[in-house]
């Protein structure tokens, strides 16, 4: 994690006292005269986003003042790697008392750089951190990190192949079991919603299968929607709509980034990773508005619409799943526009079949400061899935209430006894904040590690 070193290699690191417009004047006065004249001088009153050094011996920095907002505790800093100086900096006891942790994650995540295919034009200013909270923290942002990789690769180098080969290198990391079933194999396995939606793209679809832990451990499946690009199908998408789109593929890296974590941090349980990972292409076989689906559960399903295509690979990976009967199933998925539209692209809407499933999550957001949002599964809304000719459609004629009927097409294909909850994510931040650049982006990953970790820590 270059964005940080450790204790042990801070010689020479400049001292940065954060502060805010409450505490400025305060440590201003404790920093004496000549700092307090050097502030008024530079118009400095602990803004939040702004940044003065103050002058030491032989033009050098005595100490770095950082305005930052005590609110937003985990990106407080995170302007801050690719704005000040390339340098060591280390958090000042003179300053407001942020939390370790929180401090170094949103300084990582705000040193994050996809540098694949167009070199860092400078290196980003580190921070220094206690061993202990390197190896506390750093799970954390490599995870962020290899969710919003996966995202921002293109679909030329993110295809379903490698997609499920991300899949299969964790498995390999850890020694878990790993298996897939490709092209026509998933109709020989039945799973044929996958292979209707992925058949038409050059590249074979398939599904990917990571497991690991004893049997005899509490069972956790974490299922994630793997459409590498999404054209709409033959109910294709206008221009602005598709220019996106290998980032249709979020839920999946979602997924994975969550695995790791489980993985890494060795609870006790049992884990399953299912990927179901497609391109949703146009050719002569494209599958067709109208068609009827016979699904891995046995329901019929009409196609509505091509282009709701994440619920119709998510259904037979779910179905699965829930024959397996584990303790409970999470779901992650860039599934709806009209998520977007009810809560904006930084609130992933969470829905559960589980009170208390649903109240852990959303207690976890709040502790973890990863917000999440629950939307309800309104069952009467089931009748915008009707289907005069099959047992439910993919999507309908109402635009109303879009995220929840997605959601309740998921659900049924999750027996009433199974616990589940499904997140709809947007993976993706449209413009430059502090912590947050623009591109993919893991929403909701700290908030479900934490919630796993409650849940399964004691078991």
């Amino acid at each position: 994690m270059d964005a940080w070193i450790t204790a042990t290699d801070a010689a020479d690191a400049i001292p940065l006292i954060a502060v805010d417009r409450e505490s400025f004047p305060a440590v201003a006065v404790a920093l004496g005269d000549d700092a307090q004249r050097w502030c008024a001088a530079n118009d400095f009153a602990g803004e939040a986003g702004r940044f003065l050094a103050l002058p030491g011996a032989g033009g050098t920095a005595a100490a770095l003042l950082a305005g930052c907002d005590r609110r937003d505790a985990v990106f407080a800093l995170a302007s801050l790697p690719l704005r000040l100086p390339e340098g060591r900096y280390a958090l000042d006891a003179r300053g407001l008392a942020l939390d370790a942790g929180e401090a170094s994650l949103g300084w990582a995540l705000g040193a994050y750089r996809f540098s694949r295919y167009k070199k860092p034009s400078r290196r980003a200013a580190q921070l220094v951190v206690a061993d202990d909270v390197a190896q506390r923290t750093a799970p954390l942002a490599e995870a962020i990190f290899h969710v919003r990789d996966l995202i921002n690769t293109p679909t030329e180098d993110m295809g379903p192949a490698e997609l499920a080969g991300s899949l299969r290198a964790l498995a390999e990391r850890h020694g878990a079991g790993y298996r897939e079933w490709v092209g026509d194999e998933l109709l020989a396995a039945n799973f044929p919603t996958i292979h209707a939606v992925g058949r038409a793209s050059h590249r074979a679809p398939r599904l990917a299968e990571l497991t690991h832990g004893p049997a005899d451990a509490p069972h956790l499946v974490l299922v994630g929607k793997g459409v590498c690009f999404d054209t709409g199908g033959l109910d294709i998408k206008p221009a602005d709509g598709m220019r996106w789109m290998k980032k249709d593929m979020g839920g999946a890296a979602h997924a994975i980034g969550l695995a790791a974590l489980v993985l890494a941090a060795k609870l006790p349980l049992r884990l399953s990773v299912l990927i179901p990972a497609v391109e949703n292409a146009i050719a002569g076989n494209a599958y067709r508005p109208g068609e009827i689906v016979r699904t891995r559960a046995g329901h019929t399903v009409e196609i509505d619409n091509t282009d709701a295509e994440g619920r119709l690979v998510l259904c037979d990976a779910l179905a699965y799943a829930s024959e397996q009967k584990p303790d409970l199933i999470l779901d992650f998925a860039t599934l709806t526009g009209a998520a977007r539209i009810a809560l904006g692209p930084e609130l992933p809407a969470l829905f559960a079949n589980r009170d208390e499933i649903a109240d852990g999550l959303l207690d976890a957001a709040r502790a973890t400061r990863d917000p999440l949002w629950r939307l309800p599964l309104w069952r009467p809304y089931l009748t915008m899935l009707d289907s005069h000719v099959a047992d439910l459609a993919n999507s309908g004629a109402s635009r109303h209430a879009g995220a929840i009927t997605a959601a309740l097409y998921l659900e049924r294909f999750v027996p009433e006894a199974q616990p589940w909850a499904h997140l709809d994510v947007y993976s993706w931040n449209d413009s430059d904040k502090p912590g947050h650049p623009r591109g993919g982006e893991a929403q909701g990953l700290r908030a479900y590690f934490e919630f796993v970790k409650r849940r399964y820590a004691r078991a």
